[in-house]
């Protein structure tokens, strides 16, 4: 069977130490993809490796049955907003349009359907008004939303987010999720490292729970479960319970 992402035996190692062990995770339908762990369990280190960006020690990563390296013009990346240089001197149109770049090579300079494209996802995110600021003078919430307009500017079929809803408030956080609803719906498959798990069951079809480790992967439903998330989080009760209330009011009694 052909597959969106097949990860098979990866492993990370920084100064010898795994981040990542033994990890083997395949996706074959397009679905909206919680990766969720305590902290250091290697989440953001999972996408970054999926992508490229981090050598793996061991293991193999296919996006569409192709390496990555063949199929960049097919996956959207929304980094952590941490990881990112805000002072660095451009405007919002700037780094929106520097998502059709993968489609353009680097010989062809954005013209105007380029900018029309760009334009187009500033407002789907609502900063249309905002394309000639410089991205430093926005707040975390807008920054955000222009990351996640530029990886739409990709025009992906697989888009990787790592954790784009930290530190955000309650605004971004229903601008970002009817995207990424929206995204699913058109038969997009979109990979979240995600932090609240009270959410977990309310937005995402997909769930992979993970500590170092891949502890269990699979259909929310049948693997977002109390015993799993056990495994993951080593009985840390409060973030169990309120897992397990946002698992109740999915699915009822």
């Amino acid at each position: 069977m052909s597959s969106i992402l097949d990860i098979h035996d990866v492993t990370v190692a920084y100064h010898r130490k795994p981040v990542l062990w033994d990890i083997d995770l395949t996706i074959t339908q397009p679905c909206l993809a919680a990766v969720v762990g305590p902290n250091g369990a290697g989440k953001s280190t999972l996408i970054k490796s999926v992508l490229g960006l981090t050598p793996l020690a061991s293991g193999s990563v296919t996006i569409f049955d192709r390496p990555v390296r063949q199929v960049r013009n097919r996956v959207g990346y929304v980094p952590q907003r941490e990881s990112v240089d805000w002072d660095f001197p451009v405007t919002v149109l700037d780094v929106v349009l520097m998502g059709t770049y993968g489609r353009l090579g680097w010989f062809r300079r954005p013209g105007s359907s380029e900018r029309k494209l760009a334009r187009d996802c500033l407002a789907q995110v609502g900063m249309a008004d905002y394309e000639a600021r410089q991205i430093g003078q926005l707040s975390g919430g807008q920054q955000q939303r222009v990351f996640l307009a530029r990886a739409l500017a990709q025009q992906a079929e697989i888009y990787f987010m790592d954790e784009p809803l930290a530190g955000v408030d309650a605004l971004t956080e229903r601008v970002i999720f009817d995207l990424l609803t929206r995204l699913r719906k058109e038969g997009k498959t979109i990979i979240v490292v995600h932090h609240d798990l009270r959410t977990v069951p309310l937005y995402f079809d997909f769930v992979a729970l993970m500590n170092v480790r891949l502890v269990a992967s699979g259909p929310v439903e049948d693997t977002f479960t109390a015993e799993n998330l056990r495994k993951t989080y080593g009985g840390r009760l409060a973030l169990l319970d309120a897992a397990a209330d946002a698992l109740q009011v999915k699915v009822g009694p």
